[in-house]
């Protein structure tokens, strides 16, 4: 009896975020579905219609440019901010806890763009970026080399907001390696040490294999974020230029705020969803493989 109070006790303290949980998240993922497949109409006047897979076939054959354009612009911005971004954080969290003296200011100081907020981080590189004025291409005038006209330019726009937001997110992540780092045993590197290990054998032989499963899960978590862009190409490009940094979320907000069209809005958002969803069945399998060979 004691053992089935104790039980009641806690299911009774997690009922209340299990609720909010299911509230939250679960119903609107279910909404998301079922829209998905109707005509819908936010006007009780109107009803919601069963369309079945049309809004699908709208979304492939109808705006199949422009939603082809939106995946290939969020699969460019994947690989652009993991080749650029992902391995930052990693340098900067074992070079930080290299150091002897000093490592707090360093700490502190690539946190700060994490807690800005990210419109106002975004506002302020949209004029480092700008195309007259801007900072970058000035200091480009004043050494003698032509402005670039960051967000002005296709080829350019999309590293862009990558290296803006590889600034912007690379101190949190920074943050959980030196976390990791702490719990590496300082027995590995005295040892180490005493054989004669280099610094760089040091961070090969043990630094990156002790921290591998931290690499995994942020390396995920990069990826699925990173799918999810809108913010940054909505403030500092609307998607261009000549849609060269349109992306899927902008094409749910453009169905849903601007055509009203909810139901292709639905759709595109169900697809992401499990894009994402096979993203983190991936990762599963990975790790597990990767700890069973371990």
């Amino acid at each position: 009896m004691p053992l089935v109070r104790r039980h009641a006790l806690g299911s009774a303290f997690l009922a209340p975020a299990i609720v909010l949980f299911a509230l939250f998240s679960w119903w609107p993922i279910i909404q998301t579905f079922v829209i998905s497949f109707q005509d819908y109409s936010l006007d009780p006047k109107v009803p919601s219609r069963w369309v079945g897979l049309e809004n699908f076939r709208q979304i492939l054959f109808v705006d199949g440019e422009i939603a082809a354009a939106a995946w290939g612009n969020v699969l460019l911005f994947v690989v652009l901010a993991l080749l650029v971004g992902y391995l930052i954080p990693v340098v900067l969290a074992i070079a930080i806890n290299e150091m002897r003296h000093g490592n707090a200011l360093f700490r502190i100081a690539y946190y700060i763009p994490v807690i800005l907020p990210l419109v106002v981080v975004t506002i302020m590189w949209k004029y480092i970026y700008a195309p007259e004025e801007g900072l970058l291409d000035s200091v480009f005038r004043m050494v003698g080399l032509p402005a670039v006209g960051w967000l002005i330019n296709k080829g350019t726009a999309m590293l862009g907001l990558v290296i803006m937001a590889t600034w912007k997110g690379a101190g949190g992540a920074m943050i959980i390696y030196l976390a990791a780092l702490q719990g590496v045993p300082p027995e590995l590197y005295e040892a180490a040490e005493l054989d004669g290990a280099s610094v760089r054998q040091r961070i090969r032989h043990i630094t990156i294999p002790q921290i591998l499963p931290v690499m995994l899960v942020l390396g995920i978590l990069q990826i699925i974020g990173t799918f999810q862009i809108f913010t940054e190409p909505f403030i500092m490009t609307r998607g261009g230029p000549a849609r060269g940094t349109y992306t899927v979320l902008m094409f749910v907000y453009d169905k849903m705020l601007r055509e009203y069209n909810y139901g292709q809005a639905a759709a595109m958002g169900l697809l992401l969803f499990l894009v994402l969803v096979a993203l983190t069945l991936v990762y599963r399998y990975a790790t597990r493989r990767l700890g069973q060979e371990n």
